[in-house]
Order: C-alpha cells, then sequence, then structure tokens
C-alpha cells in the first residue's frame, strides 16, 4: 500500500515551491484508485448489493484516506439532486478535500450514484471493523507489562565549534554532543511520523515523545537549526522562523552542520509541530509579573469594548480569562490579576455549558476605569539610596561638573 499523504495543496502552491513532483503523483495515485473503485463496483455488483468483501481489496490497496477522499469528492460532484442518503452526505462533509477545485474527473467515480452510495455503506462499515480492530490490539497490548521508562538522554549541548573543542582538548564533549543532536533530529522525524494518522498529526503526543528521550532545550536546538534554513518557505510560519533566530546554532568554519538537519519531514507538519513544542513549553514556565499585567490589560479592554452586558442572564459583563493563564497561574498570580482590576463586584467564576473560567462585573460597574498597578517598593527605594558606606565622588569630579 502507498502510505505516502494525499498532497494537500493546489498546483499553484506546488509550482512556486518545487513540487509538482509530488502534486503529481498524488494525483495519479488518486486516479488510480478511483479506477479500482469503479472496477470493484462494476465486479461484485450482483444486480441488487455487494458482496460482504467488495471493498476490502481497494482499502488494502490504497488505504483509507484516499479511498475515502474519493468517495466524498465523488458525492460532492453527483450529488446535484440528493441521490444520495443523507447520512453519508452528513459523512462526507467530515472528509478534508483539502479545497481541491471542482470539476476533476480524474477523482470523480463514474458509477451510478446508487452503487456509489450503497458501496460508501459498505467501506464505512469495513473502516468501523477497522478501528474496532486498532482499538482492541490497543487494549491487549496495554495489558502486556510495560516496558521500562525511556531515559532522558543528558548530554550536554556542546555550544562551539569542533576547531574549538580540538585546541581545548574537548573533542569527546564535542563528538557526543553531535551524536546527541542526530538521535534527536531522528526521534523528531521519528514522532511526527507515527503520530501522523488520517491527515492528522498528535502535535502534543509527537512532542512529548521526543521531549521525555532529550529534554527542551536539544529538541529547540535540532529544531531551531532547521527552521533557520527554512526562511523563504511559506510553510512555516513567520513566529517560528523569528523564534528559531533567538537560538544561536555553532556553524563549523563557516557552515552549518547538516548532519542532524530534519529533511525527512513535510515542511508544514514540521511547523505545527514546532509551534506545539513552544507552547507546550510556555506552559510549564512560571508567570511573570508583565504577563500579568499583560492578562489584566486584555480583560479591562474586552469589558470596555463590549456594547452591552453579554453574562447568560444579561446582568454582568463577561470576559472569558485565557485558559493559557489559567494553565499557568497559581493563587497567587490569580489574586494579583484580580488586583490590578478596578471593579469592587468583580469575580471570577465558570459558567454551565460553556468551557472555560470568566471574569464577571455588574453592569452597573465603571468600565471605563485604569489598572490598578502597584506603587514601587518602598524598601528597595531605600535600598538604591546612597548611605554612607556609599563612595562619594572625588573633589576633582565635582569641580569638572562644575565647569559644565
Amino acid at each position: 500500500m502507498n502510505k505516502a499523504p494525499i498532497y494537500p495543496y493546489p498546483v499553484t502552491y506546488a509550482r512556486e515551491n518545487g513540487e509538482l513532483e509530488q502534486y503529481r503523483a498524488s494525483f495519479k495515485t488518486l486516479a488510480e484508485c478511483k479506477c479500482a473503485i469503479d472496477d470493484a463496483i462494476f465486479d461484485n455488483w450482483d444486480g441488487m448489493n455487494f458482496a460482504k468483501d467488495s471493498a476490502k481489496r481497494v482499502l488494502k490497496q490504497f488505504g483509507p484516506e484516499r479511498v475515502t477522499f474519493i468517495l466524498a469528492y465523488t458525492l460532492q460532484e453527483m450529488n446535484i439532486d440528493n441521490r444520495f442518503s443523507g447520512h453519508n452526505a452528513s459523512w462526507a462533509s467530515t472528509v478534508p478535500l483539502y479545497g481541491i477545485a471542482s470539476g476533476r474527473g480524474s477523482c470523480t467515480l463514474e458509477s451510478h450514484p446508487a452503487k456509489v452510495d450503497l458501496f460508501i455503506d459498505l467501506v464505512r462499515k469495513d473502516l468501523q471493523e477497522l478501528a474496532q480492530q486498532k482499538s482492541a490490539s490497543r487494549q491487549k497490548s496495554s495489558a502486556k507489562p510495560k516496558k521500562e521508562a525511556v531515559k532522558m538522554d543528558k548530554t550536554p549541548i556542546y555550544k562551539e565549534s569542533f576547531e574549538y573543542a580540538y585546541n581545548h582538548g574537548e573533542e569527546e564533549q564535542h563528538r557526543a554532543s553531535n551524536h546527541a543532536n542526530i538521535a534527536c533530529k531522528k526521534a523528531i522525524e521519528t514522532a511526527i511520523a507515527s503520530h501522523y494518522h488520517d491527515n492528522r498529526l498528535d502535535t502534543q503526543a509527537a512532542v512529548q515523545e521526543v521531549v521525555k528521550q532529550f529534554g527542551y532545550e536539544r529538541m529547540f536546538y535540532v529544531l531551531a537549526n532547521t527552521v533557520q534554513t527554512q526562511g523563504t518557505d511559506g510553510r512555516v510560519s513567520q513566529a517560528n522562523k523569528k523564534w528559531a533566530q533567538t537560538i544561536p546554532i555553532v556553524f563549523e568554519r563557516g557552515k552549518r552542520d547538516t548532519s542532524y538537519l530534519i529533511t525527512q519531514t513535510h515542511p508544514g507538519l514540521l511547523d505545527m509541530f514546532v509551534s506545539s513544542a513552544r507552547h507546550e513549553h510556555l506552559l510549564r514556565q512560571p508567570l511573570k509579573a508583565a504577563d500579568i499585567k499583560a492578562e489584566a490589560a486584555y480583560i479591562l479592554e474586552r469589558f470596555q469594548a463590549a456594547q452591552e452586558p453579554n453574562s447568560p442572564n444579561g446582568t454582568h459583563y463577561m470576559v472569558q480569562v485565557s485558559p493559557d493563564f489559567l494553565a499557568r497561574a497559581g493563587t497567587k498570580d490569580t489574586d494579583r490579576l484580580m488586583a490590578m482590576l478596578p471593579f469592587q463586584t468583580l469575580s471570577l467564576s465558570g459558567l454551565e455549558g460553556r468551557k472555560g473560567t470568566f471574569a464577571l462585573i455588574s453592569k452597573d460597574e465603571d468600565r471605563f476605569q485604569k489598572l490598578i498597578l502597584r506603587r514601587p517598593s518602598v524598601r528597595k527605594k531605600l535600598q538604591e539610596q546612597p548611605t554612607a558606606d556609599t563612595p562619594k565622588p572625588s573633589a576633582k569630579s565635582k569641580a569638572k561638573d562644575q565647569e559644565r
């Protein structure tokens, strides 16, 4: 079975990014899959129905993603007079078609809509059985004795060139660090590949798999080394490119070390991995005073932007507190947030039927007040003031000041 994912971008994007070969190969396989499904429908139709295993061969040959793509695309193209059942039309709307333009005959089945509709039922039943088998297999494997926990590679990152290492007798540290970088690179590629299913990447699971083996520092070092080479690639976000530039990478004789560049992963999937890794790492960091002030300013701004009370019963103004803030905040952080907001009726609460935590104030509150910011500590000011032990400027320097 060809396990390569369907190329998810239009031809203009493929042309601009030098990926026409991948684009053509993807559509060639889709066309082959379409012909195989038409043949399966023709060969297995007995005049009234299909044999039970009619779809299994084509599913095995082309995989669930391509087969469901062709069926959903055909339904979209041929359903001009509601010739397909409602449950299949609803199912087709959940299948990603990547915004591919309509009218592609190479992706549209030629079989009668009624037969296609029955074949879709058969495929969906087979996919459900496959999912149940996978679930049973997972449960069975989880019942087995657990493997020994993976130990993290704690080799320090060597942040100098090999020439420097050679001159200072540190070649072994350099080699060990480089071997760990290469192992981390391979782990990232493996984690992304193993957690990519049904055209979706479980970024959180992939990131944690790598972090357990190498930690955030080495993972970020290896990721930044690759992202720094993707300056003109539109599939990598500007935010991740800017982040990568903040991490200094060691060059060998003016050239980048390519031995741990991530080359076996699609840039779009790598970008998703980087974003998730940065977010997971951020949630582990304690909040700073500036973070709490920024959240307070955000809540105040949203309160002031509301046109009318927006709570379910219309008696309060409400703003959802950022989930990322709550994930990082302790009790003291929440207390400091509350102290900055200038409202007598302020409260933080969950709401029935809604996810998250909300800041609420009475509709009678004056919303157009300023944040309450702490005054500088008197003790800190006193500590900064000169004491008797502080050396005084010399008379000579005073004279110079006076002359000016």
